[in-house]
């Protein structure tokens, strides 16, 4: 059993790789895939719970060119895995997965006066990210004339809408720790006001809103425990539809947890 576990943060969330918890547990990566995919199965099943603030399907490719499924795992998800170990390797594994996850948090928080200070409220924030990547859009423009062209023809708005639409894609669970909930909870949140219905185990946006741009969808090959080729699809949230979230929210007095604690320090 190897002693160290690799974590990386992506989408602002801290993973470890199931390949790298198969080799510490001294486990095939086909088994532990497969004893995953029931876990996500199960959990997939239950109104309470969110699979993504455990497991997140993902694929790599092999050496020899072909596809292969493998998962993000969080921490919570690392927990999911040591509960069902026995003995001195359950002990290992989760001393490892432990030290491993808070040594990168440390890591992270020492980090942070090294950022530059973002807006105090969150759909300010939203705005200057877009405002950040309109400045490098311009920077890597070698067509002065082009760029003067398009900002004389388009409303602003609708470059704004633009620039949002172009930023990386987001997964749900990454928007629902803004607000201090749950996949789960902000996935049931969009389906009860009519946002998004939910296709097999994927959440796809109402016709209404299918046509804004609000999300994208990613599809991820991956070969399954019995050899079979398959496909999974994960929605993910473009910036605008970061913006449209939190507009919804606010109309039904959800805010976004740095917004609450603005309000505190101004009473």
């Amino acid at each position: 059993m190897e002693n160290e576990l690799s974590v990386f943060i992506k989408w602002d969330q801290l993973y470890t790789d199931s390949r790298d918890v198969a080799k510490m547990i001294d486990k095939r990566h086909d088994h532990l895939i497969r004893d995953i995919d029931g876990y996500v199965d199960i959990i997939g099943h239950s109104p309470k719970m969110g699979i993504d603030d455990f497991f997140i399907k993902s694929s790599y490719k092999a050496g020899t060119g072909k596809t292969y499924p493998c998962y993000l795992i969080t921490k919570k998800g690392c927990e999911f895995v040591a509960n069902k170990l026995t003995g001195e390797k359950g002990i290992i594994f989760t001393a490892a997965y432990v030290n491993a996850f808070h040594a990168m948090e440390d890591e992270l928080n020492k980090q942070k006066n090294k950022f530059m200070a973002l807006p105090k409220d969150y759909s300010s924030a939203l705005r200057a990210l877009a405002d950040e990547y309109d400045k490098n859009q311009k920077l890597t423009d070698e067509n002065a004339e082009q760029k003067q062209l398009i900002a004389e023809q388009k409303p602003k708005v609708n470059y704004y809408d633009v620039i949002l639409s172009s930023k990386n894609a987001i997964p749900i669970i990454q928007i629902a720790k803004d607000y201090g909930k749950t996949a789960q909870w902000m996935n049931e949140f969009l389906h009860d006001h009519k946002v998004q219905f939910k296709q097999d185990k994927t959440w796809l946006l109402c016709k209404k809103y299918a046509t804004h741009g609000y999300t994208k969808s990613e599809t991820f090959p991956y070969i399954d425990y019995k050899g079979n080729q398959c496909s999974s699809i994960h929605t993910k949230w473009t910036q605008k539809g970061r913006l449209f979230i939190y507009d919804l929210l606010k109309k039904h007095h959800v805010l976004p947890l740095i917004d609450i604690d603005n309000s505190i320090d101004n009473n």
